[in-house]
Formats: C-alpha cells, sequence, structure tokens
C-alpha cells in the first residue's frame, strides 16, 4: 500500500501540497539536502522514495541501527561513480532511516558528501535532531516537521485498502465502526494497517468480514502507548504535566500522570517533578504543597507501583488546586544575580561570630542585637552589608492569603514606606543585572 506518487501520498499537505516546500523542490528538480522529523508511520520513508522516483535518481538506502562509518563511506563511492551519469537529474540521493542513531564519528562521515554536493541526503527521525544531530550537519539540510495524521487521512487509508489491496479488495469486508481502529493506530498509517490485518485475520473463515471496535480490541488485546523514556515524548508529556499542574488544571495534571503511568515511567522521577513544581509554582501561597509532595515522594519510594499511582495523583491534585506564587523561586535568582555582580561585600560586623578575645576586640558581635529580647521578637537593625542596604530580592505576591499575610507582617516590622522605597530601588537594580 505504500504509495509511488506524490499525489497518492496522504497528509503532509503543508509540505507535499500545492504550493508548499518539498512539492516546489520536487517541481524544480532542485532538492537539497534535509532531515525529516516526526513520529512513526506518517510516511518520512515513503516521501524519500517518491522523490528518488520521480527525479530518477540513484537511490541508496542506509539505516542507522545496521551501518557503521564503513558502510557510509562505501555507500559515497558508489554516488561518486554515479554522479556524472545522472547529473542532468541530480545529485543521487542518500536516505538514512533514524539517523538520529548514528553516532558522531558516523555523522562526521556524511560532512563531505553533502558539502560537495556528491549526495543529497534524506535524513528520518522519530527524536529531536536539535539534540541528535551535530550542528555542522544541521546546519547544512533543513529541517522539516511531519505530522502524525489526522482522522480524515487515516479513514481514506483504510478505503485504498480496502478497495485496492489485491487481497482485500476480493473478500467481504464491512467495516461498521471505525473509531476504535482509529483511536488505536495513534495517527500511525503503519499501525492502522497492521491492526486492520489482524481484525480481518481474526474472522479469515467467516463469508463476511465485519470490522468494528469490538473486534479491533479483541484482535489487538492490548495497545502499548507510544512512549520513549529517553526520547521526545518523554519530555514532551512531562512538560505537559508540569505546566498542567502549574496552569491549575487538575483534570489536565491527571492525564498526564496517567499517560505516563500507563507507559511505565519511573514513579520516583514523576514524584522529583511534582516536588519542584510545589516549590516553584506554588511556593509560599500554600507551603502545605511542598509538604505534601515531599510525602509523596517518600511514599511512591516505599511502596513502588501500582499503589504509588494513588499518592502521586493525590500530590498532583493537591499542586493543580492550590494557589501559585514564585516569589521564592524569582527572589533566589534576583540574589544570585546580585552577588555574581557584587561579589564577597563584608559581612557587617556586629553579624559576625567572635569566638576569640582578638575578634571581640575587632569588634566582632558588638552591638548585635538578639531579636528574641526585643517585643514581638523583632528589632530594626542592618543585616545586609553596608554597600547592598537597600537591596531587595523577595518581592511578594499579595494574590493569596498566606503571602498576604507575610507582606503585611513585613510591612509592620520594616516600615510601609521604607519597604515599598526599597522595593523601588531594587526593581531598578535587578532590572540591570538581567
Amino acid at each position: 500500500m505504500r504509495p509511488q506518487t506524490l499525489d497518492d501520498y496522504i497528509g503532509q499537505q503543508h509540505l507535499v501540497g500545492e504550493g508548499a516546500v518539498i512539492r516546489r523542490m520536487i517541481e524544480q528538480r532542485r532538492v537539497s539536502s534535509f532531515i525529516l522529523w516526526g513520529p512513526p508511520g506518517v510516511g518520512k520513508t515513503t516521501l524519500a522514495n517518491i522523490i528518488a522516483r520521480t527525479l530518477e535518481v540513484p537511490f541508496f538506502t542506509l539505516s542507522a541501527v545496521t551501518s557503521g562509518v564503513k558502510e557510509v563511506r562505501e555507500v559515497i563511492e558508489r554516488a561518486k561513480m554515479q554522479t556524472g551519469i545522472f547529473a542532468k537529474n541530480g545529485n543521487p540521493i542518500l536516505f538514512i532511516d533514524e539517523i538520529h542513531r548514528f553516532s558522531k564519528s558516523q555523522q562526521d562521515s556524511l560532512l563531505g558528501a553533502v558539502e560537495h554536493g556528491t549526495i543529497t541526503l534524506i535524513g528520518a527521525t522519530t527524536e529531536n535532531p536539535s539534540f541528535e544531530v551535530i550542528r555542522p550537519l544541521l546546519s547544512r539540510c533543513q529541517v522539516y516537521v511531519l505530522r502524525s495524521l489526522e482522522k480524515d487521512d487515516l479513514l481514506r487509508l483504510l478505503d485504498r485498502a480496502l478497495t485496492q489491496d489485491m487481497v482485500l479488495k476480493e473478500k467481504h469486508i464491512r467495516v461498521e465502526e471505525s473509531g476504535a481502529l482509529l483511536r488505536q493506530s495513534g495517527g500511525d498509517a503503519r499501525k492502522l494497517l497492521n491492526i486492520l490485518e489482524l481484525a480481518i485475520e481474526s474472522q479469515n473463515d467467516a463469508r463476511e468480514i465485519v470490522v468494528n471496535d469490538r473486534m479491533v480490541l479483541e484482535a489487538i488485546q492490548q495497545n502499548p502507548l507510544a512512549y520513549d523514556k529517553d526520547g521526545e515524548m518523554h519530555y514532551d508529556v512531562i512538560s505537559a504535566f508540569i505546566k498542567s499542574m502549574r496552569g491549575s488544571d487538575p483534570d489536565a495534571a491527571l492525564y498526564y500522570l496517567a499517560r505516563m503511568i500507563e507507559a511505565g515511567e519511573d514513579p520516583v522521577f514523576i514524584a522529583r517533578r511534582i516536588v519542584i513544581c510545589a516549590a516553584e509554582d506554588v511556593g509560599l501561597a500554600n507551603p502545605n504543597a511542598l509538604l505534601l509532595a515531599n510525602a509523596c515522594f517518600d511514599t511512591v519510594q516505599k511502596i513502588g507501583m501500582p499503589e504509588g499511582r494513588i499518592p502521586l495523583a493525590e500530590a498532583a491534585v493537591y499542586v493543580a488546586t492550590s494557589p501559585k506564587s514564585n516569589s521564592a523561586y524569582l527572589a533566589i535568582d534576583a540574589a544570585l544575580a546580585y552577588v555574581r555582580q557584587t561579589g564577597n561585600l563584608p559581612v557587617p560586623l556586629h553579624l559576625r561570630n567572635a569566638p576569640t578575645s582578638l575578634m571581640k576586640d575587632l569588634g566582632y558581635s558588638d552591638g548585635y542585637k538578639y531579636a528574641h529580647d526585643f517585643p514581638d521578637h523583632f528589632v530594626t537593625q542592618q543585616f545586609l552589608p553596608d554597600d547592598a542596604t537597600d537591596a531587595r530580592f523577595w518581592h511578594p505576591q499579595p494574590h493569596t492569603p498566606a503571602e498576604a499575610r507575610l507582606w503585611e507582617r513585613m510591612k509592620q516590622c520594616w516600615g510601609e514606606e521604607k519597604y515599598s522605597r526599597n522595593l523601588r530601588n531594587t526593581r531598578k537594580r535587578i532590572k540591570k543585572l538581567f
């Protein structure tokens, strides 16, 4: 069922539709090196084959799983011998499947041939090329992103298989329902056809083969989720999980949590991200969130899975539904930036310890006021270095009751006028630092 021409190619209209970039390159017969990045089963290999067939140029293929530097050099030498013969049609095409699996030395071996036009490189990868392809090779190739196939694309593929496949069109096949078939394929054309084949083979002896949701689910039994714990999907899902908690959407947080649990993600990794989110995004608006997240982390380590899903869900929902404040997160980053700029400013003498008589004679600890000896356990005194007395790093966000109380206490201790003035001065300084 692999399409042979661009007009039969289904999906990726942003690349191969009328006036789109890859179609223009083919029509103008000027194809430059590029990398196709997209999920499995969306037509990367098929598109490379169509380009080579349309341009009528030599087409070489390598799999990064089974090929090394030796194989790459052999292919390049063979391409050199054919360059002159087919020059009017364009350079030979070298298609490398799963190019992200090539080591740095293997990718280096391609640079000269791509640079001098000995070959036109078309790479295919399911992983982010920014992380997996070396920069010199990436700078010589355009990256085109392929998308998962849409529902209409999958339905066209299904219809084509049933009406054009030499075997299937001779059978009496009736599609009653296609929902499960489309859902379980996950935008993957290869998986769609494989599941269809399983559903049909399970009824091979029947006079009429019926395809419906029940038959599809019975045929496949279980459909493992697309999730690579070391790849792009891993980072996409955990990013969505964190942003859902930060954005106060418990349902979305639970959805992405379920995605990770079902795919076998390390529960300790998930718990660790909840702890970070509780500290960074909830912070002082609800300090109990960090306590609960830490309890979740400890519990998951103790009990493991599948029971660990319960404290993970509890902590994720609690963090998602808590009020949010990143004032502590911003405060430490502002303080770090200030320290990097100003260096080691001297600690005021009255704050220094004086364990020896010499230190006492030099004024260490002299004049220090012990806060608990004063009313309300507070007394005004200087804590910052002399050259940093106006610095302010923590800017409360009083939209939440907990942090509003802290803000009111600081105004009560230090005075509203002084606190506001210091706030304005520090904002100016921090703005310059960043």
